[in-house]
């Protein structure tokens, strides 16, 4: 017959029975939405002069077609990357992907604006180091 085993005294600190306070009322966390609302309005606004405003059922479509461009544009990316065999992203990547996702001229414009922004950041990237 085996020995029995003795069941081992518990810590001090699990003996303490944990009191949590009783609350009435249970807070709602805010939900997690990223949207691209604020900066198609922005950009709204800066093409136009007027006192334009946009629809919330078109600021929905809109919002949902950068998404939809975001993530072919990542994807197509990330196969480029896979495809040269490395593993680091780069914005010559994302430019290939940009060419091959989009038509002609808006490929052209889409890529004159990155070259601009990349530029702004490297800019002030290099003053912080400074």
């Amino acid at each position: 017959m085996a020995p029995t085993k003795v069941p081992k005294k518990p810590l001090k600190s699990m003996e303490k029975q944990i009191e949590k306070p009783i609350s009435k009322s249970k807070k709602m966390k805010k939900k997690n939405y990223q949207s691209f609302s604020i900066y198609i309005y922005k950009l709204l606004r800066s093409v136009t002069k007027d006192n334009l405003g946009i629809s919330r059922k078109s600021m929905l479509i809109m919002n949902n077609f950068v998404n939809d461009m975001l993530e072919k544009i990542a994807a197509e990316a990330g196969r480029l990357v896979a495809h040269g065999k490395k593993t680091t992203l780069s914005s010559r990547e994302v430019h290939t992907a940009i060419k091959l996702l989009m038509p002609g001229e808006l490929a052209h414009h889409a890529t004159m604006e990155a070259m601009k922004a990349i530029a702004m950041y490297q800019k002030s990237h290099a003053e912080e180091m400074q």
